[in-house]
């Protein structure tokens, strides 16, 4: 397997599962890769893309982090599209308050499954109303899956070890 910018983590530590140790020692964020619930679920859905915003990281920069504990050789810059930005200005519906809270961090403690646990939620909820995610890293995989589905999502960085995610139903 060539590991890519769009390589996802399930698939990466299937290949190469030496990198699972190599990425636990690379930053405690990727710690919770031991969870068998996240591994299970967001693993199979996360890319190295959003892995690397997770960390922290360029993209390019754990890709080839990566690359290089394998043997493969290093990609250069311009191969790669750019990371993936996410709104900076607070939207005008984040005046809103959240109708539920949801600790990501809890629920994977618990090994519970943050992305269904939200999902399910959101089902639960009206037009307009709003969860409000907590986490100490950045659940990017949780923000693209609900873009995706059509909701509102706005991401905002309080610190190094804290992300509050609004998800609005649209």
């Amino acid at each position: 397997m060539e590991i890519l910018p769009e390589s996802k983590i399930h698939d990466l530590l299937e290949s190469y599962p030496q990198l699972e140790e190599f990425l636990m020692k690379l930053n405690k964020k990727y710690k919770k890769l031991k969870n068998p619930i996240l591994r299970r679920t967001v693993a199979r859905i996360a890319t190295l893309s959003q892995v690397a915003m997770i960390g922290g990281y360029n993209t390019l920069d754990l890709v080839n982090m990566l690359r290089a504990e394998v043997g493969q050789e290093s990609l250069k810059r311009g191969e790669l599209e750019s990371d993936e930005e996410f709104s900076k200005e607070a939207p005008d519906w984040l005046k809103e308050e959240p109708k539920e809270t949801i600790d990501a961090n809890e629920l994977l403690d618990r090994e519970e499954n943050p992305l269904a646990h939200t999902n399910s939620l959101l089902n639960s909820l009206q037009k307009g109303e709003i969860v409000l995610v907590k986490s100490d890293f950045l659940p990017s995989p949780l923000i693209s899956t609900f873009k995706e589905k059509g909701f509102d999502v706005y991401c905002e960085k309080v610190n190094e070890e804290s992300f509050l995610t609004y998800i609005r139903k649209s």
